[in-house]
């Protein structure tokens, strides 16, 4: 059994397909065509971000904005 972070990946013990890894070229046995599990560890090293904290600027209108002239109207 592989691990990917909390994503755990199993092998296939009793693989219903024989076929080539389309991205290292080894003979593969597996229920699904795809990579082979030691590609699919070195596709999610590489891949995998932790998130972070983004920080959003304060909205700040355009000088060409004008505010309602509904707002502006005088009683």
């Amino acid at each position: 059994m592989s691990e990917f972070g909390s994503v755990e990946i199993e092998d296939p013990g009793d693989a219903d397909l024989t076929f080539t890894c389309p991205r290292c070229s080894n003979e593969v046995s597996a229920r699904y065509y795809g990579p082979c599990l030691d590609c699919r560890q070195q596709l999610h090293d590489s891949q995998h971000r932790d998130g972070g904290d983004v920080e959003v600027p304060e909205y700040v209108p355009k000088m060409n904005v004008t505010p309602n002239a509904v707002a502006l109207k005088d009683d």
